[in-house]
């Protein structure tokens, strides 16, 4: 969880995070593997992207901002989305979920802060499954992943390439709604 001194407020994403937004997304576009982007973006890019999920309904996107003890002003420390799984409509009841921590907040409970509160919005739409591509090796978005009932249904073996080299991709699956 996160440390006693940060004091951490999950919410709908805004406009005024685009920047915010773009600049941590960034950092795993140019740092790691986690994302299969490969050129960064300005925030004018990603706009679509933040518009494309309001504040309610099956797509969202949910922000945790927090200050350390007033060490430093309040600023986005990661955020979380649901998005569609694929466009064609019989998949509507499908989302897939992504979540992505500040590098500085992650493990610190920020990233069980924004499932917990995704997945609890998620509850009450009309939807049946929630997926999560996982670049691998990434054991802490697995133990996350697992912690929240998702479960491993396949890996595509060497299915993007990055940084010179071929990155296997483990799909995990949690059934959402009133049987979850």
């Amino acid at each position: 969880m996160p440390s006693e001194r940060t004091e951490v407020q999950v919410r709908p994403g805004d406009e005024a995070d685009l920047e915010a937004l773009t600049d941590l997304y960034n950092h795993y576009v140019r740092e790691t593997a986690v994302t299969f982007d490969t050129v960064v973006f300005r925030p004018e890019e990603r706009r679509p992207w933040l518009l494309s999920h309001p504040k309610d309904g099956p797509h969202r996107l949910l922000v945790a901002q927090g200050s350390d003890s007033g060490l430093r002003p309040s600023r986005v420390l990661g955020y979380a989305t649901s998005s569609p799984l694929r466009p064609k409509s019989a998949y509507a009841t499908s989302v897939e979920v992504s979540v992505y921590c500040a590098p500085d907040a992650a493990g610190r409970g920020i990233g069980t802060l924004l499932y917990r509160a995704l997945l609890d919005a998620l509850a009450g739409e009309d939807l049946h499954r929630a997926y999560a591509g996982i670049t691998l090796p990434n054991e802490a978005s697995v133990r996350l992943h697992e912690r929240f009932g998702f479960r491993h249904i396949g890996t595509y073996g060497e299915v993007g390439r990055k940084f010179g080299r071929y990155w296997d991709v483990a799909w995990y699956e949690r059934p959402l709604g009133p049987r979850a």
